[in-house]
């Protein structure tokens, strides 16, 4: 299919990462989404034939904090495209607890998850950006990348890690005509949230993070929007 744009999601069945591909759909991208439950995968393939006829959905059940499953995924992805526009790293856990009382094993699980599993997906599927010396990486980090908070223990460890990644890559790729751009939401309605006694305007919908993404891929090729900071317009929680 000529011309068609080619985009990854990881964890792209909900929240945010959904919210994206959704609005790649409206516009025929075709995507390539991974998510821990094959329900879900299912789920949003139905959806897709019966709401984007015009954009091909690729799914594969990962979870993206075993190495081996992330390469896979890739893997997959090489053997179908030789070509790639948009790259989004989103797939992520959240565990609450301070760095002092949380579980043992809260750092190495969200970790996995929320660095190394863009770690390694990105240096599987670089080699399909390099040769059109074009294309987009998004990492979606979070405002916990910037700010320390009592109970964001580990979690804001591994995206403080997530934003030191984004900015090696903004660093090593933007001779290369590849952008990196790194998404920094605040309080987001997500599965995170489900259940949360909070009205509906408190935190910012999936929705918001996604046009912003969408008009970062908008800019001419000479210009990149290297962070977005996006919050609730009442603040952080």
């Amino acid at each position: 299919m000529e011309g068609v744009s080619k985009a990854v999601i990881t964890g792209g069945t909900k929240g945010i990462g959904r919210a994206i591909a959704e609005s790649m759909g409206k516009q025929g991208y075709e995507l390539w989404v991974c998510a821990r439950n094959k329900q879900d995968l299912d789920a949003m393939t139905e959806h897709w034939k019966a709401k984007y006829p015009g954009s091909i959905l690729h799914t594969f059940p990962a979870d993206v904090s075993e190495k081996g499953q992330v390469l896979q995924f890739a893997d997959m992805i090489m053997k179908t495209t030789d070509s790639l526009d948009v790259l989004v790293n989103n797939a992520g856990i959240f565990f609450p607890g301070s760095v002092f009382e949380e579980p043992e094993g809260n750092l190495e699980k969200m970790i996995d998850t929320n660095l190394y599993s863009a770690y390694y997906l990105s240096r599987a599927l670089i080699g399909l950006m390099l040769p059109q010396q074009s294309g987009h990486i998004f990492n979606i980090c979070s405002i916990a990348s910037i700010t320390a908070y009592a109970n964001g223990g580990s979690y804001a460890i591994s995206k403080h890690a997530m934003l030191g990644l984004s900015k090696m890559q903004r660093t090593v790729l933007k001779d290369k005509g590849i952008k990196v751009t790194s998404v920094l939401p605040g309080a987001t309605w997500s599965a995170s949230w489900e259940g949360a006694d909070f009205p509906n305007d408190r935190l910012m919908q999936a929705a918001d993070v996604a046009e912003s993404v969408m008009s970062a891929l908008r800019m001419s090729p000479s210009a990149v929007v290297e962070e977005i900071i996006i919050r609730p317009q009442l603040g952080d929680l």
